[in-house]
């Protein structure tokens, strides 16, 4: 079968893939997971060691460190946490703007993706009850290039909209189930 890629993806692997997704759901089941370890202060390391795809363990080695600026009592040494929060929401979209546009037979350009919301520390720092410590709203600007028509433009920005998982994530509230585990050094 000849290969045609598109933006850097096979539309040919990518159409296959998505049709033995059809046909069998169970192989499109995957899973995600990270470990986080605090290095001191306000900076940890996250690691990667893994994933699953259709039950099946898939290996993967990659670190993610995160710190503070000064101003909130880090050092500056790696991205925080909330503009990782941005990078892996802007990231999934990526991914799904060149998919799409791709099967769609659009060549991007350029693609850029600019997103910010404001905190209230108040809320993190647990001086105000009414005052919660996240985000009120995001704001997010796509800027996209290609040869393809503003209405195409506009239909790949509305399948990417729907279809991406982690601006789903972060647009809806998801159910999170937490375990703590005491380790006491009484």
């Amino acid at each position: 079968m000849a290969q045609n890629t598109v933006n850097g993806i096979s539309t040919t692997n990518l159409s296959g893939f998505a049709q033995k997704v059809r046909n069998d759901a169970s192989s499109g089941i995957v899973g995600f997971a990270v470990t986080t370890d605090w290095e001191g202060g306000t900076r940890s390391l996250t690691t990667v060691n893994g994933w699953t795809m259709a039950g099946r363990k898939l290996t993967k080695n990659f670190e993610i460190p995160a710190d503070e600026p000064p101003e909130l009592l880090g050092n500056n040494t790696a991205p925080n946490p909330q503009e990782l929060l941005l990078a892996a929401m802007n990231a999934c979209m990526t991914v799904g703007y060149v998919a799409t546009a791709a099967m769609m037979g659009v060549e991007i350009k350029s693609l850029k993706i600019h997103a910010s919301g404001n905190l209230d520390l108040r809320g993190f720092l647990g001086l105000d009850d009414s005052v919660k410590p996240g985000y009120d709203t995001l704001d997010y600007e796509v800027i996209i290039e290609g040869n393809g028509t503003p209405e195409q433009f506009e239909q790949i920005h509305e399948i990417v909209t729907k279809t991406s998982p982690n601006r789903w994530n972060v647009a809806n509230a998801i159910q999170l189930h937490s375990k703590l585990t005491c380790i006491s050094a009484k």
